[in-house]
């Protein structure tokens, strides 16, 4: 430690800074981007237009409030708006709720290959995140529950799970629920909510309604194509809202944004569209992946987590190095502890085939079923 110098706060050091998908392929290969989980569809025509209305309205502050989005949300989903906030992305969310409920000596509990951000935001409050180990890439309940301590504050779930799809049925996230502490705040992070289509799913609205310490976090960028827009948002009980609001900057959802999310979530239409996109291939590439002998984890996102065994030198960094030469860029998933995966986000029709004919003649024709 230099003490010439001014010094952050504890745990900051600690910190691994959050390395985004790659996008960049060599020059002259055309890019087929399926690293972030982005909608190939893009976002709806309508959320284009009101974009580009409020380019004539640049010289003014935005709603600090971003009321008239809260209130699209809210007439969508059957909330009470003033039950909802919105953000710079759910990730600035969430790390407003760990700002506002964890603080040196605190504990945030999140599953094993949870949501990186889970981490980044713990540490920066100055607390100390715990992990509890998942069972076949799917968050563990009663994992969670003995970790709990008197220092946990905070307990993160991610459903679905970003990188691995999986989901928790609502009975176990309710059995979670049950058992924790009511001071202990539990946070639904709902990103990929829109995609799931299994009868023992839910958001977290239900749960939300009917507790004072469950909160549920969406965004815009997955289903509703906007991920450059950076537009989150959260249902939870009046006093969290409050909590959030004190500690949030007061303009931080820019006019374009409320604009944009705003005519989103109310075209319905288009919404269906990339759902039903996301249904059909999803399976089929799962499937088509299963049939090249590689190993995927079920996914009811819209994404994929594909292993690669390590016979024959097949490893996934190979696999992404060959994949990017021809063009398709997948998520190393390393810094979650799966250094032998790849995520592939759902893409194009053009994207997904290529995919899968370049992955054929990585894996050798001789390696199919």
């Amino acid at each position: 430690m230099n003490a010439n110098i001014p010094q952050a706060n504890a745990g900051i050091e600690k910190i691994t800074i959050y390395v985004p998908g790659k996008s960049a392929v060599p020059a002259g290969v055309h890019l087929h981007k399926l690293s972030s989980n982005e909608s190939p569809l893009g976002p709806s025509p309508r959320a284009i237009d009101a974009y580009s209305q409020a380019a004539a309205k640049l010289e003014y502050y935005p709603d600090g409030s971003a009321s008239e989005l809260r209130e699209a949300i809210g007439r969508v989903h059957s909330l009470n708006p003033d039950n909802i906030i919105c953000g710079n992305g759910s990730d600035e969310i969430l790390s407003l709720l760990a700002n506002g409920y964890l603080s040196s000596g605190d504990e945030a509990i999140y599953s094993e290959y949870g949501f990186l951000v889970y981490r980044i935001a713990t540490l920066a409050a100055g607390a100390a995140p715990v992990i509890a180990p998942e069972t076949d890439y799917r968050a563990n309940v009663d994992a969670i529950l003995k970790r709990v301590s008197d220092k946990t504050k905070l307990v993160f779930l991610a459903n679905p799970n970003n990188p691995t799809g999986t989901y928790l049925p609502i009975q176990e996230v309710r059995r979670l629920h049950a058992s924790l502490p009511p001071h202990i705040l539990l946070v639904l992070d709902a990103a990929y909510a829109e995609y799931v289509h299994c009868d023992d799913y839910e958001a977290g609205i239900e749960l939300v309604s009917s507790n004072q310490n469950v909160v549920m976090t969406r965004t815009f960028s997955k289903i509703f194509g906007l991920a450059s827009l950076r537009i989150g948002w959260a249902y939870g009980p009046s006093h969290v809202m409050d909590t959030l609001n004190r500690i949030r900057g007061p303009f931080n959802v820019n006019a374009a944004s409320i604009a944009a999310g705003s005519a989103a979530i109310r075209d319905r239409e288009h919404v269906a569209a990339s759902i039903a996109h996301n249904d059909l291939w999803l399976g089929n590439i799962s499937e088509a992946l299963q049939a090249l002998g590689l190993k995927v984890t079920p996914s009811v996102g819209n994404f994929v987590l594909i292993h690669f065994g390590l016979d024959k030198g097949k490893t996934a960094e190979d696999a992404n190095q060959y994949l990017s030469e021809r063009g398709y860029v997948l998520r190393g998933v390393g810094g979650y502890g799966l250094p032998n995966a790849l995520r592939m986000s759902i893409g194009t029709q053009e994207a997904n085939l290529g995919v899968i004919a370049a992955l054929k003649e990585f894996l050798g024709a001789d390696n199919a079923r």
